[in-house]
Formats: structure tokens, sequence, C-alpha cells
């Protein structure tokens, strides 16, 4: 069974701990093994804490990847947002020994050494890479027949040219991963727009983060998509938390939730009912 460092981040266990339940169910039935990274903190976010110093993200992120270092483990996550911060910094500290001296400055002040080996990973290119599409097909129990739209979000497919997962301007992996399932994944147009909410914006100017999610929305509804299907817990809070505020109410899964449905998970195991839109089974 390949194992993983399981890096939680913030917002699955705080707003939709469904998520980390369906990622765990999911995962083991998959031939997955992830483990908990004990004492881990925030990735931390890319666009607050490196907007204001950079090394101080960077220690914070090597931090975090010092401790799956230590547990000879690569890091997978569910969340865009901490997989592109921990990708990032670690690329930059694995490929820059003056850069990694540096920060081991800084993390000896807590006792604390990051070698520069770890490897980042997130949870959807490893189904994808690891696990594979047809091994996704065979484990599927109730085989769905959702008209999906897909959502990428900003940090898993890029930067591209660091992470040279898939196309970032045509992209067909969660696409992919999605019909495995019998669901089907709708064209649409403006089909890897920001959700809104990446790089403080929604904390910062809502109102137009909120346009861009209802631009997305808008493009969503006239594809004839009666799902979204995330892989980013802060693109699922945004979509979730704001569609009753522009007049929509598209219900939103992350992929793990979309798997956990196709494997015979209950509403309660999926944590539907923390879900501002309602998603019925």
């Amino acid at each position: 069974m390949a194992k993983y460092a399981f890096f939680l981040g913030c917002i699955a266990p705080l707003r939709y701990p469904g998520l980390e339940k369906s990622t765990r169910v999911i995962s083991e039935r998959l031939g997955l093994e992830l483990v908990d990274i004990q004492d881990a903190s925030c990735c931390p976010a890319p666009g607050v804490i490196r907007a204001f110093s950079r090394d101080a993200w960077l220690a914070a992120a090597a931090r975090n990847l010092a401790l799956a270092e230590k547990m000879g483990l690569p890091i997978v996550t569910i969340c865009n947002g901490c997989y592109g911060s921990l990708f990032e910094a670690a690329h930059e500290l694995n490929n820059n020994a003056d850069k990694l001296a540096a920060i081991n400055k800084i993390l000896a002040e807590i006792g604390m050494e990051y070698k520069g080996t770890t490897q980042v990973r997130h949870f959807a290119e490893v189904l994808y890479n690891d696990v594979g599409i047809e091994k996704i097909k065979a484990a599927i129990t109730k085989p769905l027949d959702y008209q999906v739209a897909t959502f990428y979000g900003c940090h898993f497919l890029k930067p591209s040219e660091i992470k040279e997962i898939d196309d970032p301007e045509n992209p067909h992996i969660l696409d992919d991963l999605v019909e495995a399932t019998g669901a089907t994944s709708l064209p649409r147009k403006q089909k890897t727009l920001c959700c809104g909410a990446g790089g403080g914006l929604k904390a910062a100017f809502g109102d137009v983060a909120k346009e861009f999610t209802k631009t997305n929305l808008e493009n969503m509804t006239e594809s004839g998509a009666k799902y979204i299907v995330d892989v980013c817990p802060f693109c699922h809070l945004q979509f979730d938390s704001v569609q009753g505020d522009l007049g929509y109410s598209i219900p939103v899964l992350h992929l793990s939730q979309l798997y956990g449905i196709a494997m015979g998970m209950s509403a309660e195991d999926l944590g539907l009912s923390a879900h501002v839109v309602p998603v019925k089974l």
C-alpha cells in the first residue's frame, strides 16, 4: 500500500470535515495509506504570508516539509492552496542550496532542519497518476449520472512550468477523474477562471471576489451543470457560501465526496450537513 504524509490544511477540518472523512475512506479503498503529520501548521497560505515576507513563508513551509521528511514520506494534500504553497516552497528549497541554508538558520531557532528532499503531491494528481482511472472505475459501487462542472482552481495546475501536471489552459485530468464515476463533465466557457477567493481577495474585496464567482456560476449554468466538483476546500467554501447572495443553488462537492457518493458513503459520513447549498443523494 502506497504511503503519504497527509497534510490536511485549515479549511477542511474547520469548515468541511466531511472532506477529510471521505478522503480517508476512499484512499483506503483505493490502496492509499494516509499518515497524519503530527504538529503540522498552516501551509502557510501563499496569498497572505508570502505577500509580506518571502522568508517567513519559506520558513513556515519548510517546517511542514521537515516534518514529512522525518517520516520519510511525500506530502499529499486535498487543497490547492496548500499544494501551491508547499510545492513552490519545496521546489525553491530543494533546488537552491543557498536559500535552503538561509532558511535552516531560521529553523535552527526551533531545533529543526529541512534537508531538501520532500516531494509534494496533490490528491487529485495522485489518484490520476498513482491509482489510475481503471482501478478507480473498478472501485465504484454506485455509478452516478450527474451533470458536472469541474472546477480546477488556480494552484492545482499553475505555475505550469514547474508542476507540469496538465495543460493549464485546457486541462482534462479532473474531467477524467469525475467521469470515472459515471458522471458527465460538461464543457463550458472560462473553465480555468479563478473562483474569486484567492490571494486575499475574498477578505479584502469581497464584492470583487463575488463577481468572479458569479461569472463562473453563469458559465456553469449555461453549460447545464447540476453539480460543481472541485479539488480545493477554499474554492469549495467560496462556491458554497456565496451562491445564495448571487441567486444560485448548485450543490458543491469536493472530488473526494463525489467518490464517496459513488462508493456508497452516507450523507452523514460525507459531512453534507455542513454545506450551505443542500446536496441531495
